[in-house]
């Protein structure tokens, strides 16, 4: 790791500082120009590529000092970018689509091909299959997370009962509901760690049923984008180079994550990153073969899935077209 200061929540640093700081650091005679990358949450392992490409010096490499402001929880990390707070952001695709008609926010890299949301229940409770949820106890989250559950429960004209489900997995632990909502990489682990093997559990992995809606991607302001285009572009061609390198070295990486958790005091603990760390990297890699130049593009499909289905539940009037949503700073003329 490099001897660089880590960023707090709410820190206010001083950019000349900083800036002298990688001059120091580098022993460059040009400034690196200061952006920041506003990220959903604490420090873990949905954040590795960005992580890393801190800490090997991949940025810099392109001219930048990327700061990286984790979650402070409050506000989202798409408004910090439309208020001007960050440069960048990473938000789900749902997420994004719902307020950039208003806030002018584009898609400029989408780093996860993959949900990771699905809902599990527990092999003996006679549930194997969509139309075994009929009539049973559902533990779903609020917000978007209850997107694709909703356009789920359609699809197969299921009634259930629904459970507000906090964001624990000990209710579905206890048998109090019979299905959890779980995010693959985070509480489905926590289930395996309380003592339930994987063949114990039944998955329902809304990505199998055609209902794959792409989370975290890279949004920035459209104004933004068009005044500094080389900037986005250095930004996610970097970024995409440190979810490589953090690939090519899985050990290493949790590494860091560890050392970042521990400066934020989260309880977490070397193999639930490496869990989160593999399962993360297999939704970078969906469906773009193995060349890095497959990486961090939306695909249209999954644009207008998602699109369609926010419309359809009446959370979006209206879409803007593919082309406008999604600014393509990878292939470049």
């Amino acid at each position: 790791m490099t001897d660089l200061p880590k960023i707090k929540p709410g820190l206010k640093i001083n950019r000349y500082l900083i800036i002298a700081a990688v001059l120091l650091f580098t022993g460059s005679q040009t400034a690196a120009e200061v952006v920041r990358l506003q990220l959903q949450w604490y420090p873990q392992a949905q954040f590795a590529g960005y992580i890393m490409a801190v800490e090997k010096g991949i940025y810099r490499e392109k001219g930048l000092t990327v700061e990286l402001l984790f979650a402070e929880g409050s506000g989202s990390s798409l408004q910090k970018v439309s208020e001007g707070d960050a440069e960048f952001c990473t938000a789900w695709l749902s997420q994004a689509l719902t307020l950039t008609g208003e806030k002018a926010l584009v898609n400029i890299c989408q780093v996860l091909q993959k949900s990771s949301l699905l809902l599990v229940a527990k092999a003996g409770r006679g549930i194997y299959q969509p139309e075994d949820l009929n009539g049973r106890r559902i533990g779903l989250w609020s917000g978007d997370f209850s997107i694709q559950p909703a356009a789920f429960f359609r699809k197969f004209n299921l009634n259930y009962e629904h459970i507000e489900q906090s964001y624990n997995i000990y209710g579905f632990l206890d048998d109090a509901w019979d299905v959890a909502s779980v995010m693959y990489y985070n509480e489905y682990y926590r289930i395996i760690q309380s003592g339930i093997d994987e063949n114990e559990l039944v998955h329902f992995f809304f990505a199998d049923y055609d209902l794959n809606f792409p989370e975290d991607g890279i949004y920035c302001r459209l104004d933004y984008l068009q005044n500094n285009t080389q900037t986005c572009r250095d930004f996610v061609a970097a970024s995409l180079e440190g979810w490589q390198y953090a690939e090519l070295h899985p050990e290493e990486t949790v590494d860091v994550i560890i050392q970042y958790a521990a400066e934020y005091h989260l309880q977490t603990n070397y193999n639930h990153q490496q869990w989160m760390l593999k399962r993360i990297l297999e939704s970078v890699r969906f469906g773009t073969g193995v060349e890095a130049a497959g990486l961090g593009r939306l695909k249209e499909e999954d644009y207008y899935r998602v699109a369609r289905e926010l419309q359809l539940q009446g959370l979006l009037p209206e879409y803007p077209a593919f082309r406008e949503f999604y600014q393509d700073t990878i292939n470049v003329d």
